[in-house]
Formats: C-alpha cells, sequence, structure tokens
C-alpha cells in the first residue's frame, strides 16, 4: 500500500503538507514528501484534497463491555460479588461484534483501552485492543495492560447497597492496600521459593498472581479518581507500592493542577460531554483539559464509553478547544499523548516509520460535528 499527495500531520517533529506513506505488512514502512515518494507495485491511494492524522486513540473506555442496546445480558463491565475482584480480565468479556466497533471505526477510533469499570475498589486486568476485527484474540494490542482500581463514589454506592464494605473511602483504601499486601508477600514468597529449594512454593492465589505484573511496574495501576482528595489517595498508595500510576478521569485536577504537575503521574481525562450526574462532579469544568494544559500537563482524553459514545472522541476534542485547548493540544490528546502516557506509543499514536499502520482521512476539520473520516486504515487495511 501507497498513500499520496496527503497533507501528513505526523504527531511528531515534522509535518508533510504534500507527502506519502508506504505501509508494508501493516507497519509504516516510510513517510516523507512526495518528491521522495517510491514507486509502488502494490495499492496506490491517492488522498489529494485530504489531511492524513494517526488514528485517534481513546484510553479509557469500556467498548465492548456494556453491549449497545441491551441490559443485563449484555452488561458484563462489573462483577458486583465481590469488591477486589484483580483476577478478571477485559478479553474474557469483551464483544467485538457489537456495533459500536463500527461505530469507532467510523469515528475514526482505532485503539482503546478497555476493560472493567469502577464498581469495584480493584477491578481487574485492562487490555488495549484495535477496534476492527472478528475475534478479541486478533485485535489485541497489550493484554493484560494494567489493573483498574476505583476511589470514590462508586465502589460506596455499590457496597451501601448491599450493606457490606466498602462503605466509606477509609475501606476502600483499606481493601486496596490489604489486597496489595497479600500479593507482595505472596510475590515474595515465591522469590523465597527460588532462591532457597527448602522452601515450599506458596498455594496458588488467582488474585495475588494478577497483581504481581503490577507490583513490579510491568503493568500500569490505573485508579478512578474524580475529587482531588481521591486523586491523592490514588497518589498516595502509588507511592506506598512504587506503582506505575495513571490517574483516570481526574475530573477535579483543574483544581490541584500545579500539585499534579509536581507529582508526574499519566492522566486521562474525561468525560466532558456529561451531565454532572453524581455529587463527586460538582466540578466538572468543559475547559478542566485547558487547564491541566496551562499548567504543563499532557492529558489524554477519553469518552468513558459508553458513557460518550465512543464515535465522539473528536469531537470532545473539539469541544476541549472551544473551552481553551489549543488546537494541536487537542489533536495530541487524542493521539501521540494517550499513547505516550499507558505505554504503547512505541506502535500507535503517530505517523512514524515502524509503527502500525493505523491512519484517519478527513477532507475538513476532524474536531468538527459536520466532518467525518472519509477513510480510516488499521494496520494497513481499509475499514471504510
Amino acid at each position: 500500500m501507497l498513500i499520496i499527495n496527503a497533507n501528513i500531520k505526523t504527531m511528531e517533529d515534522e509535518d508533510f503538507p504534500k507527502g506519502y506513506i508506504a505501509v508494508l505488512d501493516g507497519k509504516i514502512q516510510s513517510v516523507g514528501p512526495m518528491e521522495e515518494a517510491p514507486s509502488s507495485d502494490g495499492e496506490v491511494y491517492d488522498a489529494h484534497g485530504m489531511t492524513l492524522y494517526p488514528g485517534f486513540i481513546d484510553a479509557h473506555s469500556h467498548l465492548g463491555m456494556w453491549e449497545d442496546g441491551l441490559g443485563f445480558e449484555g452488561d458484563d463491565g462489573n462483577e458486583e460479588t465481590d469488591p477486589i475482584t484483580p483476577q478478571l480480565r477485559a478479553i474474557d468479556a469483551i464483544n467485538p461484534l457489537d456495533r459500536t466497533f463500527g461505530e469507532a471505526v467510523a469515528g475514526g477510533v482505532t485503539t482503546v483501552l478497555t476493560g472493567p469499570g469502577s464498581a469495584n475498589p480493584i477491578g481487574g486486568q485492562w487490555a488495549a485492543i484495535k477496534t476492527k476485527g472478528r475475534r478479541v484474540d486478533d485485535i489485541i494490542l497489550k493484554e493484560p495492560i494494567g489493573m483498574k482500581f476505583a476511589l470514590g463514589e462508586n465502589p460506596k454506592s455499590i457496597y451501601n447497597d448491599k450493606n457490606q464494605a466498602p462503605n466509606t473511602r477509609m475501606a476502600i483504601a483499606a481493601l486496596i492496600r490489604e489486597q496489595l499486601k497479600k500479593a507482595q508477600r505472596y510475590l515474595e514468597d515465591l522469590e523465597r521459593m527460588e532462591e532457597d529449594e527448602d522452601c515450599d512454593e506458596p498455594e496458588y492465589d488467582i488474585k495475588c498472581e494478577a497483581l504481581l505484573p503490577v507490583l513490579k511496574r510491568e503493568q500500569k495501576a490505573f485508579f478512578h479518581a474524580h475529587r482531588a482528595d481521591d486523586i491523592f489517595t490514588a497518589i498516595r498508595i502509588s507511592k506506598e507500592f512504587d506503582l506505575d500510576m495513571v490517574l483516570c478521569h481526574c475530573t477535579e485536577g483543574h483544581l490541584i493542577a500545579d500539585l499534579l504537575r509536581e507529582e508526574g503521574y499519566g492522566i486521562i481525562t474525561g468525560p466532558i460531554l456529561g451531565d454532572r450526574s453524581k455529587p463527586e462532579l460538582k466540578n466538572l469544568e468543559v475547559s478542566g483539559l485547558a487547564q491541566l494544559s496551562k499548567a504543563g500537563i499532557r492529558a489524554g482524553l477519553c469518552t468513558d464509553h459508553p458513557e460518550t459514545p465512543i464515535q465522539f472522541l473528536p469531537l470532545c476534542a473539539g469541544v476541549a478547544v472551544g473551552a481553551g485547548l489549543s488546537y494541536e493540544e487537542a489533536l495530541k490528546a487524542i493521539t501521540i499523548y494517550p499513547a505516550r502516557i499507558v505505554g504503547i506509543d512505541d506502535r500507535v499514536g503517530s505517523v512514524k516509520v515502524g509503527k502500525d499502520a493505523d491512519f484517519v482521512l478527513y477532507d475538513g476539520d476532524p474536531l468538527s460535528p459536520y466532518h467525518h473520516p472519509k477513510q480510516v486504515f488499521i494496520n494497513g487495511q481499509k475499514c471504510l
């Protein structure tokens, strides 16, 4: 595949107003100005009059976990029978044949992070996947990519209704600490067994096993936190256990932006098109991402699908521009920034040699409600 005559926005250091991209085996083989374009015996796609962007990335969604138009039958996002469920794997719930995958592609969203919701203090393992395919095993980019933790009102409300712990923020934090400490000791027992042949192997514990890569910083710790106090609890726990943490939602982040900049943790903020549906969202501001940006924080933007339907991710970025975010920063908030924050920027997030050939082509403004992709490529394959 050779794409020619495109206005290429790379999200890297150099753009190509009239450029080409050569694709081989689903990867970007070369990119540059048209005068350097190679000859091709394969398919040539003439993108004259169109602008090419990296495929958009939604780094916090529940795509495929809550199926469109279904109730209990398609609700596989929260296991509300136990507040501590790190052993759950998103890939065992994701249905890539759900119609919202097609809507994601039609909206230019080519990569998502998806997984369990925020009912449980520890919810389970998330996955980074592409949005085109019929079998989840065939669309995995990285799995598991991290563990979902949740603070604040969601776990409180779920388990208050069940008359069991956690009913308070104290109990949420305590349950998380307890399970992380168990996993730490489990890891120590495994290491001791490897060093000393006289030590017995610890009894298999599926919850602890799931947390080992998180404790080793091989996977991210994704903390759902809206309120400032919950954000600081996430930071406190992450420091205690040396977790590679990403703050998700961070709704009151603009109120503590200077402190967050000093801490340096990755942030995926949003959604910004929903209402203030619960008390902890009372300080939700559409300008939140712009305020974080002005403070020097390079955050990603998410839909939290199905909270906001995933095809509206670029529209959310446009709304953020209207609230004070620069246009270039808005594009980066749905491409390279989330890729870097969650650790998949070696594969996606920008147009660069060696990365996956995921592109969206527009003949208008991608952040406008009036324009839609003319073509979407995932792994070098046309999807529209």
